[in-house]
Parts: structure tokens; sequence; C-alpha cells
């Protein structure tokens, strides 16, 4: 478990990479969509501080996933980790529907007035930044398994697009087309509205012990490659954090020791270690017959 602690420790690294990014950005983003009348680029800076408030919710949930296992959780605390996630979901939601909201009233009582042209130099350099930022984090999500961090990469690259969509907008409006630049706000709610539901649906699932069925498969016919497994007569897994944590129960030949038996289940165990990073597998021999 010390590994996986340590997983977290460097999770936690990348949350505050995107919590400094994100305070910049946003100082940027609403300074300079306030100066030059940007509504598409102010949306943006708006979504980018409530991806601080997101990301402060991963960085708390990835500490307290970090607490040992006590009397109360004698798995640990790992699924902190999931339930930051699903708040920081429902903050990107509640924002997205605000975005929207101001947007489609500045198209109804639209005022014709196109955007200086440094907001769209500003929106780009701001993609390039989140989109670094993304790279980083997803690295090291994909690397530890952590569900918290690849929720704010995810995040990370929607902003990317977000900011991208921001700047199109806005180039727009300098060709006599300024109605474009609110419409691009009225995309960039909608995509933070997509990205917050994303990762919702996925912390939901994991929440109430939901797990891929084709990952199940696999595992269950890496199993029966095993010598002495004669068949798989059950196999369940949920996902605890950044950990996986699988039952399954095998049958053997009813002629076997218990040693024998015993083995079995230790290669079992080694083999899903390694070829589907189980962190912890319980594994019952059954007579098969």
């Amino acid at each position: 478990m010390e590994e996986k602690y340590n997983d977290l420790r460097l999770a936690e690294r990348g949350a505050r990479v995107s919590i400094i990014a994100y305070i910049s950005l946003s100082l940027i983003k609403l300074g300079i969509g306030y100066m030059s009348g940007s509504k598409a680029l102010t949306a943006d800076g708006l979504n980018n501080t409530t991806d601080i408030i997101a990301s402060v919710a991963v960085l708390i949930g990835l500490k307290i996933s970090r607490k040992p296992a006590d009397d109360d959780h004698p798995y640990g605390h790992f699924r902190a980790e999931t339930v930051s996630s699903l708040i920081a979901s429902l903050i990107m939601i509640g924002v997205g529907l605000d975005v929207l909201y101001n947007a489609d009233h500045s198209i109804i009582f639209f005022k014709a007035q196109a955007p200086d042209l440094i907001a769209a130099a500003v929106a780009v350099f701001c993609a390039l930044v989140i989109y670094f930022v993304y790279r980083y984090n997803k690295k090291i999500a994909s690397k530890i398994n952590s569900s918290g961090l690849m929720a704010a990469a995810k995040d990370n690259l929607s902003d990317a697009w977000v900011s991208i969509g921001t700047a199109v907008g806005i180039t727009a409006s300098q060709f006599g087309l300024p109605w474009i630049d609110p419409l691009a706000a009225v995309i960039v709610g909608i995509l933070i509205v997509k990205t917050g539901w994303e990762i919702f649906r996925e912390a939901a699932h994991n929440l109430t012990d939901g797990f891929d069925k084709n990952e199940l498969d696999n595992m269950t016919k890496s199993i029966k490659k095993i010598s002495g497994v004669k068949n798989v007569k059950d196999i369940r897994a949920r996902i605890h954090g950044n950990n996986i944590l699988l039952d399954v129960i095998v049958g053997v030949s009813a002629d076997l020791t218990v040693l024998e038996g015993h083995i079995i289940t230790e290669e079992i165990e080694n083999n899903l270690r390694s070829e589907f990073n189980i962190t912890e597998a319980i594994v019952h021999v059954e007579p098969d017959v």
C-alpha cells in the first residue's frame, strides 16, 4: 500500500499545477475579457475560476485518500478521491449552466460590438498553456491510475478546446460578425456541462461499484489459462480510489491438496497483479464437480 500512497502524493503535485495554472489564466482572461468586451473570453475566464475550486476539491480528496486504514475504514480512505471527482463535476455543471444563461441573455439583448483582437491572442496563449498542463496530468494519472487526477486532466483538455473556440469567435467578430462572440460563449457553456457530466457519470459508476464487463471478461480468460484452473465460477471487481479490488471463485480438481490449491491461488493473484494492476484479489478455490 505504501506504493499507492506515494502515487497519491504524485497526483497531488498534478492537482497543484492545475490550481496554479487556473489562477493565473483566470486572472488574465477575466481582465482582458473585461477590457476588450469579449463575452466569450469572460465566460472562459469564469470557467477557469470554477476550475480552481474543482482542482482544490480534487486536491483535498487526494489528501484524504492518503489517510491510512482505521476502525471505520478497513479498506482505507481511497474513495475520497472519487468523491472529490464527483464534487468537481457538479461544480463544473453548475457553472456551465450559468455561462449558458448569461450567453443566451447576451444573444437575446444583442449589442453589436467586436472585441479587441488581443482577446483572441490571449485565448490562444491560454489554450497552449492549459494543453501542456493536460499532457502533464494525463501522463501522471495514467501511470498511477488516478481517477481524480484524470478528471482534472479531462477538464484541462476541455478548457484548451474552449479557449480555441473562444479565439475563433473573437477573430470572426473582426470580420463583421460580432454575434459569433456571444455564440462562442454558448459553445463554451455546452462544453463545460458536457465535460462535467462525463466526469460525474464515471465517478458515480465507480462509487456504485460499477466495473467494465469487457475488462472482467479479459480477466476471466487470463485466469482460465493458468494451469490447474478448470473453470471460473464467479468474478467481481470494483474501483476503490486508484485501486482495483477483485473477488473470484475458481473451480479446480477435487483431488488437489490444500497446498496445491494454495499455489494456484498465488499464481492467479500474481498474474492479475502484473497483467491488470489488481491491488488486492481474494481467490476462493472450489472443487469442480
